[in-house]
């Protein structure tokens, strides 16, 4: 991203200007950095990446997704992310703070009751049909004008087409299949807590038990329900989590490989080596080398 665009007291820069929400056409990006190729980043506010003709990859925490036509990204504030498109691609770039929804008085849990926005899980884009496409661009071009023209109440007039641009994109991302309406419901609502509990605790928790313990149920039905939720077993979707935050200080600290396992509950250091890549296939350091900056 271009470097004007840095946060500042939890606000973008954009033109030297702080500013809570940013909107661009992916050809203003193009221009703004050059073409130069984008570097592994993160950020500490919520990122938008719509590719209406554009082609290219878009890697999220360390996993690469291809970029295809009417691709919608969604990236949550500290995932790791880097974007590379070819030339004379189109699209919009939305960038806004959390700060941003409280003032234009959408509620602190609108983003977290989304499907859109992942903090650790695949990441993959929503991809559009061609009614989609044009009721978003419609939402969007109305938030790019109101930016660039900054009549009276203009951020407010953002935050209305945001939040309608984040409810129609919502409604067409699904996370369950089944067909047993009451037990979906249940089955959201425990992905969803677990979820919260693991963030708050995956570096002192590593076991399955203690998450299901603080949840009220049993190991094996935390296990079921997240393994038909989003493939993978909670043991797993934990382990996971520990290792994206590793791969993340390994790359964004100066921090060596025992003083993050420390960080992450190892009081071993060996242990915490033989976990890492038992999980990566790849040793600590080879894997910090194989990250181009």
């Amino acid at each position: 991203m271009p470097e004007k665009e840095k946060i500042n007291s939890h606000e973008l820069m954009y033109n030297d200007t702080p500013m809570p929400f940013v909107i661009k056409t992916i050809e203003e990006v193009e221009l703004l950095t050059g073409g130069i190729t984008d570097l592994p980043h993160r950020h500490n506010y919520y990122t938008i990446i719509w590719s209406l003709q554009a082609t290219g990859k878009h890697i999220i925490d360390f996993k690469e997704y291809p970029i295809l036509p009417n691709d919608i990204f969604f990236v949550s504030p500290e995932q790791v992310h880097q974007v590379i498109t070819n030339l004379g691609s189109t699209g919009f770039v939305i960038l806004f703070t959390p700060e941003f929804l409280e003032k234009n008085s959408i509620r602190n849990d609108f983003i977290s009751n989304l499907k859109l926005f992942q903090t650790s899980d695949e990441t993959p884009p929503l991809q559009l049909n061609a009614p989609m496409t044009a009721t978003l661009k419609t939402f969007a071009d109305r938030m790019l004008e109101a930016f660039h023209n900054r009549e009276e109440m203009y951020l407010e007039t953002i935050g209305a087409y945001l939040k309608l641009f984040l409810i129609e994109c919502n409604g067409h991302c699904s996370l369950f299949s089944g067909t047993n309406t009451q037990s979906v419901e249940v089955g959201k609502m425990l992905v969803k807590n677990f979820k919260i509990v693991v963030e708050k605790n995956y570096m002192k928790w590593h076991q399955v038990k203690e998450y299901a313990d603080a949840l009220n149920i049993t190991p094996n039905y935390l296990n079921e329900v997240i393994r038909s939720s989003v493939n993978v077993t909670a043991k797993d979707f934990i382990q996971n989590r520990i290792i994206l935050e590793a791969k993340r200080k390994l790359i964004f600290t100066d921090k060596n490989g025992k003083e993050i396992g420390f960080d992450l509950g190892f009081e071993d250091p060996s242990h915490f080596s033989k976990f890492f890549k038992s999980n990566t296939g790849m040793a600590m350091q080879e894997f910090k080398d194989s990250i181009v900056r």
